[in-house]
Formats: structure tokens, sequence, C-alpha cells
């Protein structure tokens, strides 16, 4: 079997090499012609399938080791019997701890208490579900806009322009959509961001297109008090270096970037892989995933919920690293720009997931408490 793959897959040949030949190559990059006699092709969401890149192939699978298909042609995949399987919610807890420690940061910045802000989240799926969930859990006032959700008791959906009006934080997490009943694209623009409340922060660590760009800029250029964090942008790998200059924090699309997310990505396109062609799955991953730097970390005294929670947030990630290396590409001609995106997700230091870190806290059960919603392994 040969197996041509994305480079930058986690474990991706500790995991698919015993069963066949692998190729690595960049992803952005893999053509036609890199598929000539594979049965297998992995992608992440760099790399456009569609019917140019697989027509004529032999391919009998496509694997995303990624929640998101708008990568995917999928009609182009199903026409030439290809199988096709993704990671739906694989990364989930990674981009909500992205918003976690985006929102600590701002409000340690501007002196506020986030937990006291009303969050609305758009998109309600598998980041958007798991990110409305840790807010009930922490006590945050949220609501939530998805046409395409279907009514769960005890979450409250709102529409769009009711979400825009009330909300302190406004996070986006929704798909890239164009043509059908509910597009997403330029889903927040110029009328969304007049109806915001000045001070809102919006957080976009869903899909670049979904929030006009371009509007955005205009906003802020206006002087309007817009808090803004972009972990995506439209138009990747290329960057609107003025944008950037004027976002809160930017980064270069890792939201969803801890190695235990990607790990999960890896292991559940192995799985199906396996599944399509019959074969067992004897790799796993969990045995072969790198233990933690940091794995445990020790509050002898008694200490505050939220000093504790700042102390452990940060010490797993500390989302000031990555916009300190994104801006960076504000010092570097265009064609250096769209390089050095690229190369800070594919060269990203390994972050791990709150859940990897057990937290001993010696005295006050409201901290044990707090951290243990916050998802860290609390003893």
């Amino acid at each position: 079997m040969k197996i041509v793959a994305d480079e930058n897959i986690p474990l991706l040949h500790e995991t698919f090499s015993s069963i066949g030949e692998v190729v690595a190559l960049p992803g952005r990059n893999i053509t036609r012609a890199d598929l000539a006699g594979a049965d297998a092709l992995l992608v992440r969401s760099v790399t456009r399938v569609n019917e140019s890149l697989v027509a004529g192939s032999n391919l009998k699978f496509v694997g995303s080791c990624t929640a998101g298909i708008d990568h995917i042609d999928c009609d182009a995949l199903a026409n030439q019997q290809i199988s096709f399987a993704n990671a739906p919610g694989c990364n989930a807890r990674s981009v909500v701890e992205y918003v976690l420690a985006a929102l600590d940061v701002l409000a340690e910045r501007d002196g506020f208490c986030w937990q006291d802000r009303t969050v609305g989240i758009i998109g309600k799926g598998q980041v958007g579900g798991r990110l409305y969930e840790t807010l009930m859990r922490l006590g945050v006032q949220v609501m939530a806009h998805d046409p395409l959700c279907d009514k769960i008791k005890g979450v409250e959906f709102v529409e769009l322009a009711e979400l825009i009006s009330r909300c302190d934080v406004v996070a986006v997490h929704a798909p890239l959509t164009e043509d059908c009943d509910f597009p997403t694209w330029h889903l927040i623009g110029e009328s969304e961001f007049e109806a915001m409340k000045p001070g809102t922060i919006l957080i976009n660590a869903g899909r670049g297109a979904v929030v006009d760009n371009q509007a955005l800029l205009k906003i802020l250029e206006s002087g309007k008090d817009i808090k803004t964090v972009l972990d995506v942008w439209e138009h990747e790998p290329e960057v609107n270096p003025e944008l950037l200059a004027r976002v809160d924090i930017g980064t270069p699309h890792i939201a969803g970037y801890s190695l235990d997310g990607k790990v999960a990505g890896t292991s559940m396109v192995y799985q199906s892989l396996c599944q399509t062609f019959g074969l067992p799955a004897r790799v796993r991953l969990g045995a072969i995933t790198p233990i933690p730097v940091l794995r445990k970390m020790v509050f002898t005294e008694d200490i505050a919920s939220e000093k504790a929670a700042k102390l452990a947030m940060r010490a797993i990630y500390d989302i000031r690293r990555d916009d300190a290396r994104m801006r960076l590409l504000l010092k570097m001609p265009e064609a250096e720009r769209l390089i050095a995106f690229d190369s800070m997700r594919k060269n990203y230091s390994e972050r791990r997931e709150f859940s990897t870190l057990k937290v001993q806290v010696s005295h006050g059960d409201q901290t044990r408490d707090y951290l243990d919603r916050l998802g860290f392994h609390v003893t």
C-alpha cells in the first residue's frame, strides 16, 4: 500500500508505516502527480482535495486529520468511489483552551473579570458546544447562535443580531459555507461590527472568511473599541499586515494545535483507514504519545481560585508567545510572510492540554473545584 501524506501529521510514520509505504510531502504543495500509484491520501486543512487533484488516481481512501472539511470536495470523492474520513472534535478541547487563554490575557491587561462577561458563541458544533459547556460549568452567562443546531434543553439560542447586541464576548466557531440555506461567508461584517457594544471582544478561531477582514480593519481604523483576537485569516497564508498590527492578539491558525488534539486526529483517521482496507488497527497512539514536559503543579498555600487558574493555565499555554511570534511577520516583506506563516505552523512548539497537568491543591475546596471545571487533573 502506498500512502501519500502531509508531512505535518503528528506521529505519521510511527502510525502508518506498519501498513504501507508512507510518502510525506508539504501539504500545501501536494499535486495530482504525487498521487501516482497511491492507495490513500492523508491531509490536514491546507490541502485542497478536489476533483482536479484526485481525478484519474487510484485512491481508495482520503483522510483528513482535522475536524473541518471545507477543504474537501466530498462530492468529487463520492463520484470516484473514494472513501473519506475526518476527525470531528479531535481538536475541540484545544480551541476551547485557546479561547480561555485569550480571555485571561485580555482580562489581566484591561483590568476586568472575564467570568463576569456575557459570552455569545456563533456555531454550536464540536468546538462551540464544548466551549458552551465549559463556560456554563464556570458560571459564565452564555448564549449561542446556530440555525442548524437542534434546540437543546438548557441552552439559550438567539438570533445573530440579538447575540451581537447583548454579548460582551463574541466567539466565532462556525464552519465556512457559501452555497447553502445558512451561508457563513462574511457572516460577521460591517453591520455586525457597527452593532457591537464598545469594548466587545471578538474571537475568531474558526474559519477566516466567516469574519469580513476588510470590514474589520475598517472599523478598527475608525477607532471603535472592539478587542480582537484572530487565529484565522482570510486568504491564508497571506495575512493583511495592517489588520495584524491592529488586532489585540494574532496567531497563525494554531488554536487547535495542541499535541493531544493532533494525535487524536491521527488516531481517528488511522482507525478509519484500517477499517476501510480491512486491516487490524494494531497501533495504540496513547502508548507512543510523548510524555508532557510539565506533569504536575502543587499549590501548597491557600490561594484564590482565579490566581491558581491563571498560573496553571499559563504554565500549560501562554498565548502571548504565539502573538509575539506572529508579529514578526510585520517586519518581513510579503513573499517572506507567506513562507513564515506556514513555517510557524509546521514548527509549532509542543503544546499540551489542561488535562495532562496534575494539579495538587493542599487548601481550598473552591480552588480545587474551579481548576477541575477548567479541565485540569486535580488531585
